[in-house]
């Protein structure tokens, strides 16, 4: 085995947790694999040699690439986009793949990253790093340039802002696929008191068909989102039930063709998020293969 072999079986080593970083950094798939090839690139030209903790340095290469294109978006973007739904990762019932779950590692939902894009690029990374991965702020304040009691402040006001706006999942699986079931029941049946059974009072339905498309949207409360149930009991025939981030959600396929991905957070039995991506340039980019994955992926979600 050669030097570059070798290297590139180290990095391989620490894909996984890098691509998790870079995804909850930056709530697109594809933008997260080029950081990670991007941190490929400055190994393989710099080498290991003087590298103490190679997947220190290699979170760190990957931290700093998501830090430029988090300013990078914020720069370029001249209003906020409120119904902007981060890139879901999406997998059959039966279980996300190893790769799959190596993104998500702790299950991370479409609530939650909808939240971080409201946080500040430093913020964002300092709560990403220190919360939900462990490096300490000596490292992060480094990453930012600025003193690790820094970086922790901007940790804490980043918590504050997450634990206040993102509701945190029910944990049991079948459970959130009740509610979701219960949801397509009413809403196909125009049942307006089993929806205010299953729909928080502050649920948030947020719709992203695309950047100045009509159909982009976001409806907050429970009589607001019923009002709108009608349109979901249309698309019950040919909505399949998948994980969404390791949660409940569905496809909804036409023609072979998928039409929306919709993500659904379950709080104390109740829905209180529904993220609908439409974006059909969007959908045509992500991994949706596993909807020819078994034989389950045929069936109708909801029979008429």
């Amino acid at each position: 085995m050669d030097d570059r072999e070798w290297l590139a079986e180290r990095f391989e080593e620490h894909r996984g947790r890098l691509r998790a970083v870079a995804y909850r950094m930056l709530g697109s798939v594809s933008e997260a694999d080029d950081a990670v090839q991007e941190a490929w690139l400055r190994l393989s030209r710099a080498g290991a040699d003087g590298v103490g903790n190679l997947g220190a340095w290699l979170t760190t290469v990957v931290a700093r690439v998501c830090l430029n294109v988090l300013r990078s978006r914020e720069h370029r973007r001249e209003e906020p986009y409120a119904a902007h739904v981060p890139d879901p990762v999406v997998g059959p019932e039966s279980g996300l793949d190893p790769e799959h779950e190596a993104v998500l590692a702790d299950a991370v939902g479409l609530a939650l990253l909808v939240v971080l894009e409201t946080l500040s690029p430093a913020e964002r990374l300092a709560f990403v790093l220190h919360d939900m991965f462990a490096v300490p702020f000596e490292e992060i304040g480094s990453m930012i340039e600025r003193s690790p009691e820094a970086a922790r402040q901007l940790a804490s006001r980043a918590r504050r802002r997450v634990r206040g706006r993102a509701p945190v999942p029910d944990p049991d699986p079948a459970r959130q696929r009740d509610v979701v079931n219960a949801f397509f029941a009413a809403a196909r049946g125009g049942d307006f008191e089993g929806l205010g059974a299953v729909l928080d009072p502050e649920v948030v339905l947020r719709s992203d068909a695309g950047a100045g498309s009509r159909l982009s949207t976001v409806l907050s409360g429970a009589r607001t989102v019923a009002a709108q149930a009608v349109t979901f009991g249309r698309l019950s025939p040919f909505a399949r039930p998948v994980l969404v981030n390791g949660a409940a959600g569905v496809v909804v396929v036409a023609n072979g063709r998928p039409l929306s991905v919709m993500a659904f957070t379950v709080a104390g039995g109740r829905i209180a998020a529904i993220d609908v991506l439409a974006d059909q340039d969007r959908l045509s980019a992500l991994d949706l293969g596993v909807l020819e994955a078994g034989p389950e992926w045929g069936k109708h979600y909801l029979r008429t």
